[in-house]
């Protein structure tokens, strides 16, 4: 369930729905999301109804899962299930686990408590590397041996890094353990993607149905035991899941399954992300053996509509973007009666105010120093408008509401909700969650926040244009930016204008140098297998990512493989891109990526590899001088890019080296 809403504009027509002040509204994060800081999508409802007078609050039974599963009673129960398994049948990860289960047992306790932050001093001894047990996942470090002897790990942390190095050894323990569960409980358990398989874009709801009817196993145990508890603690009469990803349905449905076999009359409401993208087609009628509503896009409207609805204020046929199966009938039906969206400025502020925020658990899995800040420290997410101004590029789903309607609030606002959540959390970090915050907003907040003294430290996504000048970087950073991260894609101009990206490579590279010369840190969403991608194409683009990498331009990528979505340009009109999509089955549950057939007949999985290898090398600092030929394991053509484009392009603006 995103956030929604209503618009109040001067002389314009302002309907206001009052729900029952009875209703108890609990939100609920279900497994797997994210470990470190909480999925803001509950705390924006949450504030939101507080706003209206709803009597709402929130749990995160992800964090919950985790931490009991994490635990020595957890444990103990995993083993029983590593027991169970006939010996020859053991995999290599599941026997470590049992030969090593007492120092597992001694050490899970202390090691959840370091990650939380509530015992530091642990440091010491898991740097020693004689405290945790090391399985599978340390392996590798074998990566960063020194032929010498020495420190493998000092690169990273040199000799008074121990907090990081811990955090770091500690975060391969906890993967370490993952593996346990999935090889023992569950072969979908995944720290954030359990799962997610039976969800996405799944066009029948028949592999979710069996896993759903097929005998519980500890996790699902474990889910339902918390859930009965969340109940009793709450006594709620509607119950909100948010879904924001496909890895996180199967939980969700598993969750109001238990709600429903306990008490039927309590009300259950799907939405979220993965629905509103997902969803749109939803005709299968078992869903709503589960949920009572499932309601599309952002939030606020249709809860509203909702909630007046359960109090008998408003009858059914005003509902606005929800789903229903009705009383008595085999059909799903969908009803949207018309009405405004509440606008971003009237929304509210986020409220974490349920959450136990001092349980999260702050990792380091990745030795990056922005690649980090995806799953270390605890941040207050929040965005600074709805929706995308830019909403051109052909790969994104342009056609949906989180990204075409766009939508933002003052500087004076936002800096009045930051200031709230900082006085309610404690914590002054934020990551702003915008698909692209604009530079215009950036600037103003970035002015208000100087105005008012408030000493911040945040990140979030942008567009790599030419607006981020040098000095309104340096403002940025003088706000608290620390880190930004944006698309360049597929690194080729040829087809950033194919996509409408609005950007050129030598652009980008002007930028992100503005951003790196602020002492901004920044990432490179990467993009590969685009229509008529060749394999030159991808060369070439991994070419200039080398070079951005040794310029000093960007100090974190990730390359991810293109996949067309049925709302993208690319998907709707397919020829304009010359490619054919694929003969879809009939759907009536899930639908969202969809397949196509590229003339170009490139093997995109397997350059996947080696751009892949390539740059997570490149985020370590190694092969930056080397020919990218060499990160491939068969033949591919020469670049086309000359060897010192990046620095033409830098010097051609006067944006020297450092």
């Amino acid at each position: 369930m995103d956030r929604s809403g209503e618009r109040c504009q001067s002389g314009s027509t302002l309907i206001v729905a009052m729900p029952a002040p009875a209703l108890r509204v609990l939100s609920v994060i279900p497994p797997m999301t994210q470990l470190n800081t909480p999925y803001p999508s509950t705390a924006y409802l949450t504030g939101f109804l507080r706003s209206r007078q709803v009597d709402a609050v929130q749990e995160d039974l992800a964090l919950g899962l985790i931490l009991e599963l994490l635990s020595e009673k957890g444990l103990r129960s995993v083993r029983e299930c590593v027991l169970a398994i006939p010996e020859r049948k053991r995999t290599p990860v599941t026997r470590f686990f049992a030969e090593h289960f007492e120092r597992y047992v001694e050490t899970i306790g202390p090691t959840i408590a370091f990650l939380q932050g509530r015992d530091a001093t642990l440091m010491h001894r898991i740097c020693s590397r004689d405290f945790l047990p090391e399985g599978a996942r340390f392996k590798s470090l074998d990566a960063y041996l020194d032929p010498d002897g020495g420190d493998p790990l000092g690169w990273a942390f040199g000799a008074m890094g121990t907090h990081d190095r811990a955090r770091h050894l500690a975060t391969l323990y906890l993967n370490d353990l993952a593996d346990v569960l999935r090889d023992a409980v569950d072969p979908r358990f995944e720290f954030v993607r359990y799962a997610e398989s039976l969800a996405g874009s799944q066009a029948t709801f028949e592999p979710l149905a069996e896993a759903l009817a097929a005998e519980p196993n500890l996790v699902d145990r474990v889910l339902r035991e918390l859930t009965l508890g969340v109940l009793a603690r709450h006594a709620p009469q509607v119950v909100l899941i948010s879904v924001p990803f496909p890895g996180a349905v199967y939980a969700a449905f598993r969750i109001a399954q238990t709600i429903k076999a306990h008490d039927p009359r309590i009300v259950t409401v799907l939405g979220g992300g993965y629905v509103n993208t997902e969803l749109r087609e939803l005709t299968e009628p078992r869903v709503f053996d589960f949920f009572d509503f499932v309601t599309l896009d952002a939030g606020e409207r249709p809860l509203l509509a909702l909630l007046e609805h359960l109090g008998g204020q408003r009858p059914a046929s005003k509902l606005v973007r929800t789903y229903t199966r009705p009383k008595g009938a085999s059909a799903v039906r969908y009803t949207n009666f018309a009405e405004p969206d509440v606008p971003f400025a009237e929304v509210g502020t986020p409220t974490w105010d349920g959450l136990p925020l001092d349980r999260y658990l702050s990792l380091l899995d990745m030795l990056n120093p922005m690649h980090r800040l995806w799953s270390d420290g605890r941040w207050n997410k929040l965005t600074v408008a709805h929706g995308c101004y830019w909403k051109k590029c052909t790969f994104c789903d342009v056609s949906l509401d989180y990204i075409s309607r766009y939508d933002a609030a003052t500087a004076e606002t936002l800096v009045d909700r930051i200031e709230t959540i900082v006085k309610e959390t404690g914590q002054t970090g934020f990551h702003f969650v915008d698909e692209a915050a604009p530079p215009k907003s950036l600037k103003a907040l970035a002015a208000e926040l100087k105005r008012r003294r408030l000493a911040l430290s945040w990140w979030g996504n942008i567009r790599f244009e030419k607006s981020f000048t040098p000095e309104l970087c340096q403002q940025l950073a003088d706000s608290g930016c620390i880190a930004v991260s944006g698309g360049l894609e597929v690194a080729s101009d040829r087809l950033l204008s194919l996509m409408k990206k609005g950007v050129s490579v030598d652009q980008v590279a002007r930028v992100t140098r503005a951003f790196t010369d602020a002492g901004i840190l920044v990432h490179a969403y990467l993009m590969y297998g685009f229509p008529t991608q060749t394999v030159h194409d991808t060369v070439d683009a991994l070419e200039y990512v080398r070079q951005l990498f040794a310029a000093g331009c960007i100090q974190s990528g990730f390359f991810h493989r293109f996949t067309c979505t049925v709302h993208s340009p690319v998907g709707k009109d397919p020829e304009a891109f010359g490619v054919t999509l694929m003969p879809e089955p009939k759907v009536s549950f899930a639908r969202n990526d969809i397949g196509f057939i590229d003339p170009t007949g490139v093997d995109h999985d397997a350059l996947g590899v080696a751009l892949k290898k390539a740059i997570y090398n490149f985020m370590h600092g190694i092969g930056l001088e080397e020919d990218v030929r060499s990160w491939f394991t068969f033949s591919v053509p020469k670049t086309r890019v000359n060897r010192h484009q990046i620095e033409r392009a830098l010097a051609s603006k006067g944006v020297g080296s450092r």
